[in-house]
C-alpha cells in the first residue's frame, strides 16, 4: 500500500410469485383424458434417456483400458490455486528463491506486494531492508531514493506516527496488504509483468486515534526480471480498485483490532 492510497453491498432481494394450481390464465381446468397416456410415455422416454446418458458419462471408469489419465481431461481454471509450494527459503521474513516459471513470477509478485505494503515500510532502516530483498540489484538505489521521498517524516506524522514510523504508546499501527489474485500480462523466459489485486489495511488502532484502521482495494503492477536465480522487481506501480460494494459489517473496537493484528500472522503466498 503506497502513501498515496485512498480508502474507500447493498442487499438486493427477489420475490418469487407462486401461481395457484390450475390454468394460470383463469380458464377452465385442463382435460387429462388422452393427454395423460402421452405424458406417461414422455416421462418414461426421458428416464430412459437419462439412464443412457449416465451410463455413457461413466463409461470407462474402472475399466481395463489402463489407469493413465485422459489426455483431454480439463485443466484447473486459470485463477485456481495450483497447489505447488512456492518456496522453501526466506530473506529475513520475506520469501525468496522462486521458481523460474510464470507461476514462480506470480508467487514472487504476491509476496513482494505484502512486503511493500507492510508497516516496515514506514521506518527507514526496515524499509531499506525490504527494498534490498525485493528489488533487482540494479534498481535498489533508485528505489530507495524514490521511497525516501514518499515516506517522509511529515507523512508519518500525518498518520499519527513518530517521524521514524513508531506508533505512540498504547496504540497499534496497522499496515497490511493481502493479495486476492495475480495475473501475468506479459512474459518471456527472463522477464514478466504481473498484476496483483490486493486488499489493504492502514491506520492507527487506539481509543483516541484520529486515523482509525480502514480498508482499501488496489492493484499493483510489477515488472520482474530473473536475476541471481530469483525473480526481482524492476519497477512497480499502483492504481485503485477493483473494489467491491462496502458491506454492512460492524466496525471492531480499537482493542479488537490491536489484538487481531498482534495475534494473526501472515502467509507465504503461492500461485
Amino acid at each position: 500500500m503506497s502513501p498515496t492510497d485512498e480508502q474507500g453491498y447493498t442487499e438486493t432481494g427477489q420475490t418469487r410469485t407462486r401461481l395457484p394450481g390450475g390454468d394460470p390464465y383463469g380458464g377452465a381446468p385442463r382435460r387429462t383424458g388422452r393427454s395423460s397416456s402421452r405424458g406417461l410415455v414422455t416421462v418414461v422416454g426421458v428416464v430412459v434417456l437419462l439412464i443412457a446418458a449416465i451410463a455413457f458419462a461413466n463409461r470407462g471408469d474402472g475399466s481395463s483400458s489402463g489407469d493413465s489419465p485422459k489426455k483431454d481431461q480439463p485443466k484447473a481454471a486459470a485463477t485456481g490455486a495450483s497447489g505447488t509450494r512456492p518456496v522453501q527459503t526466506k530473506t529475513g521474513t520475506i520469501p525468496s528463491g522462486f521458481a523460474h516459471t510464470e507461476q514462480g513470477a506470480q508467487s514472487a509478485a504476491a509476496n513482494y506486494a505484502v512486503a511493500l505494503g507492510s508497516a516496515e515500510m514506514f521506518n527507514k532502516a526496515s524499509r531499506d531492508f525490504v527494498l534490498e530483498a525485493v528489488m533487482s540489484p540494479s534498481h535498489v538505489t533508485s528505489s530507495v531514493a524514490a521511497m525516501d521521498k514518499a515516506y517522509t517524516p511529515a507523512f508519518n506524522q500525518s498518520l499519527g506516527l513518530s517521524k521514524d514510523g513508531a506508533a505512540p504508546q498504547g496504540y497499534t499501527f496497522v499496515s497490511r496488504t493481502s493479495p486476492i489474485g495475480t495475473k501475468v500480462t506479459q512474459a518471456t523466459n527472463d522477464a514478466a509483468t504481473v498484476e496483483v489485486w490486493c486488499s489493504g489495511l492502514l491506520g492507527l488502532a487506539g481509543d483516541k486515534s484520529t486515523n482509525p484502521v480502514t480498508n482499501s482495494w488496489f492493484t499493483i503492477t510489477m515488472k520482474l526480471e530473473w536475476t541471481a536465480n530469483d525473480w526481482k522487481i524492476i519497477t512497480h506501480s499502483q492504481k485503485e480498485g477493483p473494489a467491491p460494494v462496502p458491506g454492512d459489517d460492524k466496525a471492531s473496537s480499537s482493542d479488537e483490532m490491536s489484538q487481531a493484528v498482534e495475534g494473526y500472522g501472515g502467509f507465504t503466498y503461492a500461485r
